[in-house]
């Protein structure tokens, strides 16, 4: 069986209003339901698309390109940049060297050479906002895409080259400085058509130059006939600098020879003069002896004659007594006598005897001597 009052509540015809339910929430306005409401929805079509806002950092070798409904707004040099709004974007342009080598194996010189050429530079896209203004539309795969750019700029070094290379002879642009003005010649082919997509060309390079193997031949023939000319002129010149080298060997032994020579004369010269003067210092010294010796006989001769007329003197006395005791006698006994007076002292006793008389001395003590005969 059903139960009655289950069957009528079911069909809502109790008349027992419902409990109200208890609640401890706020009212919250509709202002701000809309609000969070209208946030929920931005937040979910900026996680779907970043059409409608960006915050981005540009880097130091980027600058930031701002589009609004697809228009340019403006260029960012490198910061923090950021936007919102319908339909906005930052695209980032890379300004950092981007790096290019391009062979070209197969170019013709004007004297109709053949000769291969390899080519590096480094190219820059633009920072000035004016100019990426007014290029980006145009060129803006280029300035976004590094691959693209390689390619531009491949297909104008290829074109540079070929110019340049078209307007030089084999040697002009192989040999020497020329490979400098091949260079310059390509840079400023290259730069002028760069500039019109903005682009900057920096470090142009040539650092390969092929030939073919026909020319390499004919050059190798060329040089090998030039060194062969060359080593020939360098034997004449050889031999030419060994005679002059041999000749001043021979001048110079000779002119010491004759140095020698003629230092030997010099030096028997003043030998001779030194025995000159030897001899006639001596010849000297002889004649001053013979003069001295010459000189002392004379000397000699007068000391002798002066001793003669000393001894003269001396004895002109004696001889004039002499004379005069010869020519007078009595002279000669005053002569005597006086010197017998001269001969007595006071002192002296004389005794006066005959002759034949022999007297005594008789002395005071008593005692006689006799007196000894002094004659006889």
């Amino acid at each position: 069986m059903k139960n009655p009052n289950s069957q009528s509540s079911k069909s809502g015809s109790d008349p027992t209003p419902p409990k109200p339910r208890l609640s401890f929430l706020p009212a919250i306005p509709s202002w701000v339901i809309g609000l969070g409401i209208g946030l929920i929805v931005l937040f979910i079509f900026s996680s779907v698309s970043k059409s409608f806002w960006y915050f981005e950092v540009i880097e130091n070798d980027q600058v930031g390109v701002t589009i609004e409904a697809g228009e340019i707004q403006g260029v960012l040099q490198p910061g923090i940049a950021y936007d919102f709004g319908l339909f906005v974007d930052l695209v980032k342009i890379t300004t950092s060297a981007v790096a290019i080598t391009v062979d070209d194996p197969e170019l013709i010189t004007i004297d109709k050479q053949r000769i291969g050429l390899e080519v590096t530079a480094d190219v820059f896209r633009p920072r000035e906002a004016d100019i990426v203004i007014s290029n980006y539309s145009r060129y803006r795969n280029i300035y976004l895409n590094d691959e693209s750019l390689q390619q531009r700029m491949t297909a104008f070094t290829l074109q540079a080259m070929k110019v340049c290379v078209g307007d030089k002879k084999f040697d002009e642009a192989v040999i020497g400085s020329g490979r400098d003005d091949l260079r310059a010649c390509i840079d400023d082919e290259l730069s002028g058509l760069a500039e019109p997509l903005g682009l900057e060309v920096r470090n142009v390079a040539v650092p390969q130059i092929s030939i073919s193997p026909e020319v390499q031949a004919g050059l190798d023939a060329i040089v090998q006939s030039r060194l062969s000319t060359e080593k020939a002129k360098q034997d004449v010149e050889k031999a030419k600098q060994e005679a002059l080298a041999q000749q001043a060997v021979e001048e110079g032994r000779i002119r010491v020879d004759q140095s020698k020579l003629q230092e030997e004369a010099r030096q028997q010269a003043i030998l001779q003069d030194i025995k000159r003067q030897q001899l006639e210092a001596e010849l000297a010294v002889i004649e001053q002896e013979k003069i001295n010796t010459q000189a002392q006989l004379e000397l000699t001769s007068l000391q002798q004659k002066v001793a003669d007329q000393q001894a003269l003197v001396d004895i002109a006395k004696e001889l004039a007594l002499a004379t005069l005791y010869e020519k007078y006698p009595s002279f000669v006994a005053l002569q005597i006598a006086l010197a017998n007076s001269s001969a007595i002292k006071d002192t002296d006793k004389l005794i006066f005897t005959p002759d034949g008389v022999f007297p005594n001395l008789i002395f005071s003590n008593g005692s006689t001597l006799p007196t000894y005969n002094v004659t006889p």
